[in-house]
């Protein structure tokens, strides 16, 4: 009765369009893979998302400048595509649990570290090292989730898992508000960074609750030893080069206009830190059903179309949101519809990359094409930061953003092949 159950579950699950339907659809490991993958990627956000909140104040505490801060941000990018290189190739080796439970300890490290710097050049190690275990953390924990749920859902459940990511960014402003408000400005950036270190207590969660997808398992047994330049051989080059150029390009947009929004509120808006946060919440929650929507229509019309669709709504919304002469009231309202198209087309990229390699090369092919993405999309805060100083921020900001969005719809429009509901075990 019990496998009657199950297989009528299944077949239920399958032909649902519910958008929460992925997850009625997994067995209770499944669902703990879930959280477990969901909740690092939400501290994974709030740990990198509290740097660019504490631009300003680190501009007066380190006495340096915020091109300086700008490349410090983009060293913690590219950390994170080295990072994301590593630990997607150990999690074909290692397994994917393991290696995520390093990734966290690393991005906690970096965090603590962070708290304790005394000068520019301590923080930007602290940052390096924030960034290698951000960056291996999300390409290992997408990889495990996209194993473990049905094919038909994996869009939605990358969706949620995407949409954590806001989650931890709104934490993040939550730490900001409450430390700033109880705390002198010199002691409260540190505050928030020392709390950053606290995801380090998932491993403990990890480590007794959630197993290796038996994908994997199956795939090292029969592999034991593979190499990690496999992604470069005949049958997988064109995927790792399309995902590459799609990530450039969704990465990119992202870190151009997410890095710099808090700032150019305060510069070019002349909005408080605290005065600020309604709009970065605004921002926030379009963020949040941006990827969860982008995920649902990926299921159900494909990765290319959400890939054409939000890289053209995105580019039209920045420019609007920094340049059209809006009153406050209409930034705030407008900070909703501009999280939610920047963003919408990142549950189908991480969905489709894992589509796009068998079991034994994915942890190193999604590493490697999602963090190609950082490793040039990362440039871009402190490209920004070096345009601001010769035009406006808004300017620097909607260059950079343009250029990244209307890379992904090309990517998506002449060289993308749909991978919608690919079967990840054949």
């Amino acid at each position: 009765m019990a496998d009657i159950s199950e297989a009528g579950r299944l077949a239920a699950a399958e032909q649902s369009g519910s958008i929460f339907e992925f997850y009625r659809s997994m067995n209770p490991q499944g669902r703990r893979t879930f959280w477990a993958c969901t909740a690092g990627w939400t501290l994974d956000g709030m740990d990198f998302m509290l740097f660019p909140l504490a631009i300003g104040t680190l501009v007066t505490a380190m006495g340096t400048d915020a091109k300086t801060l700008g490349g410090i941000v983009s060293l913690t990018v590219l950390c994170s595509a080295a990072g994301g290189w590593l630990a997607g190739f150990l999690s074909d080796r290692i397994g994917r649990v393991r290696t995520m439970q390093i990734t966290i300890l690393l991005f906690s490290l970096g965090s603590l570290a962070s708290a304790l710097a005394q000068g520019v050049d301590q923080l930007t190690a602290a940052r390096a090292l924030l960034g290698v275990g951000f960056g291996g953390e999300a390409a290992v924990a997408a990889v495990t989730l996209s194993e473990v749920v049905l094919n038909k859902h994996r869009g939605r459940a990358m969706g949620f898992y995407q949409s954590s990511y806001a989650v931890g960014w709104g934490l993040a402003i939550l730490i900001q508000a409450m430390t700033y408000s109880v705390l002198p400005v010199d002691q409260a950036w540190r505050v928030m960074f020392g709390i950053g270190a606290l995801p380090a207590l998932m491993i403990f969660f990890i480590r007794r609750n959630v197993k290796e997808p038996q994908l994997a398992v199956a795939a090292r047994k029969e592999e034991p030893s593979v190499s990690f330049f496999r992604i470069f051989d005949r049958t997988n080059l064109r995927s790792t080069i399309v995902g590459s150029l799609l990530t450039i390009g969704a990465q990119g947009g992202f870190y151009a206009l997410m890095t710099w929004v808090p700032q150019f509120l305060r510069t070019e808006r002349k909005i408080s830190i605290l005065a600020s946060t309604p709009y970065l919440i605004a921002l926030i929650g379009g963020c949040f059903v941006g990827y969860v929507t982008g995920g649902w229509l990926s299921d159900k019309f494909g990765r290319r179309a959400v890939f054409l669709f939000f890289s053209a709504a995105a580019a039209a919304s920045v420019y609007i949101y920094t340049h059209a002469a809006l009153s406050d009231a209409e930034m705030l309202v407008l900070g909703f519809p501009l999280g939610f198209f920047a963003v919408g087309y990142y549950s189908a990229l991480m969905a489709c990359l894992n589509e796009m390699y068998p079991t034994r090369v994915r942890g190193a092919g999604v590493g490697f094409t999602y963090n190609a993405g950082r490793a040039v999309g990362g440039l871009f805060p402190f490209f920004v930061g070096a345009l601001a100083a010769t035009t406006t921020l808004s300017s620097a900001i909607s260059i950079f953003a343009l250029l990244s969005y209307g890379l992904v719809f090309l990517v998506a429009l002449l060289f993308l092949r749909e991978t919608k509901g690919v079967d990840l075990s054949i």
